[in-house]
């Protein structure tokens, strides 16, 4: 990584000491007790599955239940791959067995209901789980309705924003590889806050990797809402060296903020220029997932008030929401986020389940993008909690330096991330 050594070694600090959280809390015995404490999680991605593993491993007499309506969860890291033709979208999916291996109940439904004064979740078909401690991380929705002409179903059909990997991230692959040599890719950049900040120019450089490979003739143009972006020096860099003239950005200031989208015409309006595409990739306004609106967890936002450390809701005792949908500034929405909230989330609940206090939380983030397939950049920081608010530790984190001096070494360091990290949340 490009941190300094004093950095690095505060970083890796940190990161052991999230995963002793267990040894602060105290191992309880393997057998479940008949007074046992249920913990039900709704979601089995990064925030929701960490969570529902970690409680386990922490207190093995709780009974713990993970719900999420997939038998499998693919991650939005390294979905920016398979757009570009470089995995397979079976490489990015994990499903849910060594969590049952660890002792949680897994059940596949979608919860329709959260009752938080009776504690209780429904789901579709109507089987009901009670629980003491609820944790909620159900991912991010769409505000569809922020772009005229946009929709769910222009985005499963043409427009996709593939934010969610899956069924529209093999759409935008089909729409890349049908698209003639000579063509014009349109990424709509979403508003801040969103899922992955780096993630939208990440998949713009795939794409211009695809293209040089295989349609050298092709242009990108990314109409962006905000003026600054993630690793915006990083990236142009990256871009100069790798793709010359291929991708032009325009920003707010030159009318970036794309405000309709004619998906029959496949043309979208920004600063009243109409722009053409023959792919165009549109990622809307963001919020919290659906259920958490429907449970009365978020504020005028559209996201997730959280107590600091438990991650505990400020809206429903007995509720805790990690991952994308909470208001975890000052850390990003990214799934190495989502686990390391998670944890300590985890850690929070065994606590108060023995009436003992939470551990001092501290976080860690790590998040590395591919310019190319030999071209990696990253970001790192730690963070803690002072005078009640989260803040980043300084000295304890880096962004890559400019000139791609470690670029080749961290695009291997990115595939051992996201080995890592899937092996600690769904492996063994």
């Amino acid at each position: 990584m490009s941190l300094s050594r004093r950095g690095f070694l505060k970083l890796s600090a940190a990161m052991a000491g999230a995963g002793a959280i267990g040894a602060t809390v105290g191992c309880q015995g393997d057998g479940a007790k008949a007074d046992a404490k249920r913990v039900v999680v709704i979601g089995g991605g990064f925030g929701g599955a960490t969570a529902a593993k970690y409680v386990k491993l922490f207190d093995p007499s709780v009974e713990v239940t993970m719900i999420d309506g997939q038998a499998s969860h693919t991650t939005c890291p390294f979905s920016n791959l398979v757009i570009g033709g470089l995995k397979e979208i079976d490489e990015i999916t994990h499903d849910f067995t060594a969590l049952e291996k660890h002792g949680v109940n897994v059940v596949k439904g979608w919860v329709t209901g959260i009752d938080a004064e009776g504690r209780v979740v429904t789901l579709e078909d109507g089987r009901t789980y009670e629980y003491d401690r609820l944790v909620v991380s159900p991912g991010i929705d769409f505000n569809y309705d922020a772009i005229e002409g946009y929709s769910e179903e222009v985005a499963d059909t043409k427009m996709p924003h593939a934010w969610q990997a899956g069924e529209q991230t093999l759409l935008l692959r089909k729409q890349l590889e049908e698209m003639e040599d000579g063509g014009r890719f349109i990424m709509v950049a979403p508003p801040n806050p969103f899922r992955c900040p780096p993630g939208p120019y990440e998949r713009v450089s795939l794409v211009a990797n695809y293209f040089r490979e295989n349609k050298p003739n092709s242009t990108i143009l990314v109409l962006d809402p905000k003026a600054n972006f993630s690793k915006e020096g990083l990236f142009r860099e990256g871009w100069e060296a790798d793709y010359g003239g291929m991708i032009e950005w325009i920003g707010p200031d030159f009318g970036g903020g794309v405000d309709k989208v004619d998906a029959d015409r496949m043309v979208v309006t920004a600063g009243g220029t109409e722009y053409d595409g023959d792919v165009i990739n549109v990622i809307p306004p963001q919020k919290a997932g659906w259920i958490a609106h429907e449970a009365g967890l978020v504020d005028d936002s559209g996201w997730c008030p959280i107590n600091t450390g438990t991650y505990e809701s400020t809206m429903h005792a007995g509720v805790h929401v990690v991952g994308d949908a909470c208001i975890g500034s000052p850390l990003p929405k990214s799934g190495f986020a989502a686990n390391s909230q998670a944890k300590n989330c985890a850690a929070a609940i065994v606590a108060m389940f023995h009436n003992e206090n939470p551990p001092e939380p501290s976080w860690v983030n790590t998040c590395y993008s591919l310019i190319a397939p030999d071209y990696g950049i990253s970001v790192a920081a730690v963070y803690r909690v002072e005078d009640g608010k989260t803040v980043s530790v300084e000295g304890a984190g880096g962004v890559s330096p400019l000139g791609g001096k470690n670029a080749e070494k961290e695009a291997g360091y990115a595939h051992d991330w996201y080995a890592s990290i899937t092996e600690d949340i769904w492996g063994s």
